[in-house]
């Protein structure tokens, strides 16, 4: 029974990351064994463990072979005589498909060091045009190491444009693509993502509502500029989604089942964008109108957010005034109101004149 580190931890080691989660494979062992030793048994497809003590994932050398569509098509075969090299070959990426044991040796079957030398995200094997996950999941590599210069093969590239173009993509689960996307999101280079998608032609199957203006090169272009502004991704996504400008933010977001958090966003910065950005020069009545229509007297958390978005579209901004009005308005008592004989609508319209009141101290 031999134990090694594999995938993102070793990848990361190499290129000096920090390292946050930790996977190990486990040569020449049964399930039997592993539960002797006391690791408890999670793997529902193959046999992957729990260790008692760091709680990290520990699974069984295994082989895959395709058996069906999409990324869940896959039949696996896990036994003592599986090899570490015939496990990293189902691997997707070569910097992904390295191993390193208890004593610090590295296994590069491979060359996966040589392509984090020269900066490359290569397939592993032909197996990789089985996966249509894999599309996705090199996009949001070349998101999170462009900065670093890393780039996608050209072979690897053709394997993902060979994948648009067949049905596969269309298997995957909206939760798994959404899952891709928003790490995505949290990446250094969120743009890069969607470019690589363009080029391969797996945005007309993922996202088709943002093809048309990710073809644009200055939608990317801004888009880039606001991410390096903000790192949220829920503002991010927002930022996305008003800059591709969608007729129809809401039934997009419905569709591939963003958070309730990153659709009000979007839907929020997409219809109020540019009356925040220049929130200073609206009249009274129009600065209440959007307080309202954004729910920001309620519900001022969200204010933060909705000014990091503003901020990071929009050049110059004109909105001092928003945060002293929002301060403002909190201190009015509704209970003050009621001892002095204000009731039912009478009480909403003092309200509303005394809001209207801040917002023109304001004009």
């Amino acid at each position: 029974m031999q134990v090694y580190l594999v995938g993102g931890a070793v990848r990361d080691t190499l290129l000096d990351y920090p390292v946050y989660d930790k996977d190990w494979v486990v040569v020449g062992a049964t399930p039997e064994q592993m539960i002797e030793q006391g690791y408890q048994p999670v793997g529902q497809d193959f046999p992957v463990f729990i260790h008692p003590e760091t709680g990290e994932e520990y699974a069984l050398a295994r082989t895959e072979r395709k058996s069906g569509k999409g990324y869940t098509g896959f039949s696996y075969h896990a036994s003592p005589d599986v090899t570490l090299e015939q496990d990293l070959q189902r691997r997707d990426l070569t910097i992904n498909a390295m191993a390193m044991d208890q004593q610090g040796t590295l296994f590069d079957p491979y060359q996966g060091q040589q392509d984090l030398q020269d900066k490359y995200l290569r397939h592993v094997s032909p197996a990789f045009a089985e996966d249509p996950l894999r599309v996705l999941r090199v996009a949001r590599f070349a998101a999170r190491y462009a900065h670093l210069g890393f780039r996608v093969a050209d072979e690897t590239m053709a394997l993902m444009q060979q994948l648009s173009a067949s049905d596969e993509l269309e298997h995957l689960t909206t939760e798994r693509v959404w899952k891709e996307c928003e790490r995505a999101l949290g990446e250094g280079s969120p743009e890069v993502f969607f470019q690589r998608l363009l080029e391969c032609g797996a945005i007309r199957k993922v996202f088709p509502e943002l093809e048309a203006a990710l073809k644009q090169p200055q939608t990317l272009t801004d888009f880039r500029h606001c991410c390096q502004q903000i790192d949220l991704p829920s503002a991010r996504f927002a930022c996305l989604v008003t800059l591709c400008d969608l007729n129809d933010s809401n039934a997009f977001c419905d569709r591939i089942r963003t958070p309730r958090a990153y659709k009000e966003l979007a839907q929020q910065c997409l219809q109020q964008h540019s009356n925040l950005s220049r929130f200073d020069l609206l009249s009274a009545g129009q600065k209440y109108d959007t307080l309202k229509q954004l729910d920001l007297i309620r519900r001022p958390q969200r204010l933060d957010h909705l000014l990091a978005c503003i901020r990071a579209l929009h050049q110059e901004t004109r909105c001092t005034t928003l945060q002293p009005i929002l301060e403002q308005i909190s201190h009015i008592s509704p209970q003050a109101l009621l001892k002095r004989g204000f009731k039912g609508a009478g009480l909403g319209a003092e309200i509303d004149r005394l809001r209207i009141e801040i917002c023109q101290q304001h004009s």
